[in-house]
């Protein structure tokens, strides 16, 4: 319930403002003084010029994340050897805490489940900074990884290759094209590996990942060989012609969108050669000969 505060000798609420200098509430019209030392949290009440002097003022902690393995909850036994008061501790609470401090090193080397959680998201950092994914995008990968540890779908399979599957799934559900070459590459494991981890993730956790859009695709393919803008907008109305004539259905995405890439560079003018496209979507110059003909016959260009 909010409490609504009027002048008791105007009898109005449309005279009240508030001075934060002074902390108090008055009355525009008659100065009465309705409230006083109101707190301020507008701000904060020192300054801070850099961020370690930010991070030890603050009130407040971290907010949790699931990309870190402790979720930013957890807290360890510290080093120093004085109390909350600055007095030295005493021998025996030295030796007590350092027995607590072996057995916390302990659990945490010999917990499996934590030791998987630990070095999957170290590669999630590396694959942050590699793949340029955004933090929503880590923490989705983060909660699918969280949950195969939960259904022990890691039994048998390589942590690696469980979190670049659940990267993928995370990719294409955002509508980033990610491709399973690209993340297979940043995180040296073979292609096989992540599609047969994405195949049991799909299943086990019942989700429902859409394709990578083809235009997207072609957005990236004709970024990396520096298209010019003409051939871009003609491979994308190419594009958008093919999908209303359901020619996209059970084709690879970056495979079609390489060959469509490919017809329109052909048909403005622009010199590109074939296997540079090739290069740099990923695929082989026989998928994009081979998705050529496709294409030739099924459209009038």
């Amino acid at each position: 319930m909010i409490e609504i505060l009027t002048c008791s000798t105007c009898n109005t609420d449309q005279t009240i403002i508030t001075d934060p200098e002074t902390g108090e509430i008055v009355c525009s019209k008659c100065g009465l003084v309705i409230c006083e030392k109101v707190e301020d949290n507008s701000h904060q009440e020192r300054r801070a010029f850099s961020i370690e002097e930010a991070n030890l003022r603050s009130r407040t902690g971290a907010p949790m994340s699931l990309a870190l393995y402790d979720k930013g909850l957890s807290t360890i036994i510290g080093r120093s050897s004085k109390d909350a008061k600055g007095s030295m501790l005493g021998a025996a609470t030295l030796s007590r805490i350092e027995r607590l401090r072996t057995w916390e090193s302990r659990i945490n080397r010999h917990e499996h489940s934590e030791r998987s959680i630990k070095q999957a998201f170290r590669q999630l950092v590396v694959l942050k900074d590699k793949l340029g994914l955004t933090d929503t995008m880590i923490e989705k990968s983060a909660y699918i990884f969280r949950k195969a540890c939960e259904g022990r779908l890691l039994r048998g399979r390589t942590v690696d290759g469980m979190l670049a599957a659940a990267v993928l799934i995370v990719c294409r559900e955002m509508g980033n094209p990610r491709t399973m070459n690209d993340i297979a590459t940043a995180l040296a494991i073979k292609r096989k590996d992540v599609s047969r981890n994405y195949t049991v993730l799909i299943f086990e956790l019942n989700i429902k990942a859409p394709l990578i859009d083809p235009l997207k695709c072609i957005v990236k393919v004709a970024n990396k060989l520096n298209i010019s803008e003409k051939t871009k907008h003609t491979a994308i109305n190419i594009m958008t012609d093919a999908v209303k004539l359901k020619i996209t259905a059970g084709k690879v995405p970056m495979g079609l969108a390489a060959t469509i890439l490919y017809l329109s560079c052909i048909k403005t003018g622009e010199y590109v050669s074939q296997s540079s496209i090739a290069e740099a979507s990923g695929v082989t110059e026989v998928t994009i000969r081979n998705r050529l003909k496709d294409i030739r016959n099924k459209l009038i260009i």
